[in-house]
């Protein structure tokens, strides 16, 4: 059985330029553009992200795309992603094999490249040796354009159990390993390839320059998303639709709405008002910082609604964590309306939402259809108040959203914080939450912070936090006994959020963060560290 590879670790060297999608809807227009055909793959926003990575416009869609729409797309290149089923099973996710007649060059990766395979006259059958893990990979036809730079041979990743079984006579094989005679095959009369590694991790040497081979050489991409270009193109986007109107943009503190405000700023300046709701449930000194860095430095319209009590109230007796989010993001409709209708001319609301949000929720119709959770940016809130909606990042990952910010003029640590969830210490907080549990735990989560940053490690961690355990153990403090709470520590590598790794923290470090967090925030005597990676966990607890 073919099957998603674990996720990548960090340091991929990706650079970060991305489209951003202008309030027109189509973030490429006039750009070429790569499909990402997504079978389940857990790296399909890898494989992305690779693209983007040669400054090519790259979006991922559902795996039975519709060959009429795709002629509609218009894109330079298909990519078939990887996934965990096999294409010979019951229910299998297929393409539309009219997408193979269209001209256009298509790669498939590991159950891609079984199911293009199989479409067009190939047997694809259970592995006589399943391969998981490194394995060598030796180039038969170093002068194929998709091969091209490649070393005889190198270290690729392989996690599948089918493969292709004796070719057809319309294909080739280009490489090979010791159980997998056709590792990468090429069609004879169509530009269409099939490799059975994946080459977008970074397990797999020289999986970039493939990649890379395939979006300029066999598909001809002219590279030529900037971010420079991407935000006058974003700023032109936004006087065109706004004209006289006022937007209001809804500040979080975090890196998001940050970018998104400043952008806006730049395209109609006074016309923009911002509004912070300041929930009680904020990082340490978050609230603080907002209105320093858009009251003071870029002088918006900012206007803060104070909502601790409410959102508190609210939550009183609430454990379950879907019932709370739904309870914050009912009280922030309802602070935000009470701040919004004092705010003349307003008719766009602007949001922070990225890729990964829209894809999680299941907002785009050519996207892929998983709904993991309910996510804060998406929906809502412009049906409660009748706003036209713009979310200018909503085609970017984390990483490019902080290129966007650098570029714009935000400080660093403001585009290099990290990220925090729209519940915010709610979903931090697990079991009920109280006055007194968030002042425990904002300070914990200062101290990992601060020691992260101490060690020069804050920008390599990608997010790091802590979390309040409704767990009290038994602890000894000088000569008392005690009974107290639980502060479980988690820091993660990623590159795009969807896939995260656990992050070995040198032991030194968080000797000091359990000594400082017992010694110095009341109520707490015990600290554990999360050595989990998402899948199968998430990021967040809640």
């Amino acid at each position: 059985m073919s099957s998603s590879v674990s996720p990548a670790p960090p340091g991929s060297g990706l650079d970060p330029l991305a489209p951003a999608l202008s309030p027109s809807g189509d973030g490429a227009a006039g750009e070429d553009r790569v499909l990402v055909f997504d079978f389940g793959s857990q790296t399909a926003q890898l494989i992305a992200r690779r693209v983007r990575e040669q400054n090519v416009f790259c979006e991922i869609v559902r795996p039975d795309l519709p060959a009429d729409r795709v002629r509609e797309l218009n894109p330079r290149g298909l990519i078939l992603s990887g996934g965990p089923a096999s294409v010979y099973a019951e229910g299998a996710p297929q393409p539309d094999p009219e997408i193979f007649d269209l001209g256009v060059p298509v790669l498939g990766i590991c159950y891609g490249m079984q199911v293009l395979a199989r479409a067009m006259g190939c047997e694809v059958k259970p592995g006589a040796d399943r391969e998981f893990g490194r394995t060598t990979l030796r180039v038969a036809a170093p002068s194929d354009p998709l091969l091209d730079g490649l070393p005889s041979e190198s270290t690729v990743w392989m996690s599948h159990g089918d493969q292709v079984e004796g070719l057809s006579e319309a294909f080739a094989p280009l490489a090979t390993t010791g159980t997998c005679p056709a590792a990468a095959v090429k069609h004879r009369d169509r530009p269409v390839y099939g490799l059975q590694f994946h080459p977008e991790v970074t397990h797999t040497e020289h999986g970039g320059r493939l990649l890379a081979n395939f979006v300029t050489g066999v598909c001809g991409c002219r590279g030529t998303w900037e971010i420079g270009r991407l935000i006058d193109q974003e700023i032109a986007g936004v006087r065109e639709t706004v004209g006289d109107a006022r937007v209001i943009c809804g500040l979080s503190g975090g890196v998001d709405s940050s970018v998104v405000a400043a952008l806006l700023y730049q395209a109609i300046g006074d016309q923009l008002s911002c509004i912070f709701v300041d929930n009680g449930l904020l990082r340490e000194g978050e609230a603080e910082q907002v209105r320093t860095e858009f009251g003071d430095h870029f002088k918006t319209d900012l206007h803060v609604c104070d909502a601790r009590s409410q959102f508190l109230n609210a939550l009183a007796g609430v454990s379950d964590p879907q019932q709370k989010r739904k309870i914050i993001g009912r009280e922030f409709i309802d602070a935000f309306k009470r701040e919004a209708v004092s705010i003349p001319n307003a008719r766009f609301l602007a949001q922070g939402t990225l890729y990964p949000d829209v894809i999680e929720s299941g907002a785009n119709p050519d996207g892929p259809a998983a709904t993991i959770k309910s996510h804060h940016n998406v929906g809502g809130l412009p049906e409660e108040l009748g706003f036209e909606l713009i979310e200018p990042l909503r085609n970017l990952f984390k990483d490019e959203v902080r290129a966007m910010g650098v570029e714009l003029g935000l400080p660093e640590d403001l585009v290099w914080r990290h990220p925090f969830p729209g519940p915010g210490l709610a979903v931090r907080c697990l079991g009920e939450v109280t006055a007194e549990k968030l002042v425990t735990l904002r300070a914990a989560d200062a101290i990992v912070i601060d020691e992260l940053r101490k060690a020069g490690l804050y920008r390599d961690v990608r997010q790091a936090f802590a979390v309040l355990l409704p767990v009290q153990s038994v602890g000894v403090m000088g000569d008392g006994r005690t009974y107290e709470d639980t502060i479980c520590v988690r820091a993660v590598k990623t590159d795009d959020y969807m896939t995260a790794d656990w992050y070995p923290l040198p032991h030194e470090v968080l000797g000091r963060i359990a000594t400082r967090v017992i010694n110095s925030v009341r109520g707490v005597n015990r600290v554990v560290y999360d050595v989990s990676s998402k899948p199968p966990a998430t990021i967040e607890w809640e």
